[in-house]
């Protein structure tokens, strides 16, 4: 892999965790402000934070396993 697709898989793996942050703040925000109320709304935000996770996971995993090549 050429640097310059380390550094674009790099800037994918910072995005995709910005958002799943930006999914578990949504998270947060429905335990802290809506519950009981808002309930329903729970297994839809929860799905999205979890795909958001994953997705940042499988991301990441490729970047450490494209660096640790790079290194040998």
């Amino acid at each position: 892999m050429t640097e310059d697709e380390l550094k674009a898989l790099d800037k994918e793996v910072k995005k995709l965790k910005r958002i799943s942050s930006e999914w578990a703040s949504q998270l947060h925000d429905l335990v802290e402000d809506k519950l009981p109320a808002g309930y329903e709304q729970i297994p839809g935000i929860a799905q999205s934070t979890y795909d958001a996770c994953e997705a940042w996971a499988v991301a990441n995993a490729r970047l450490a396993a494209a660096q640790k090549e790079s290194q040998v």
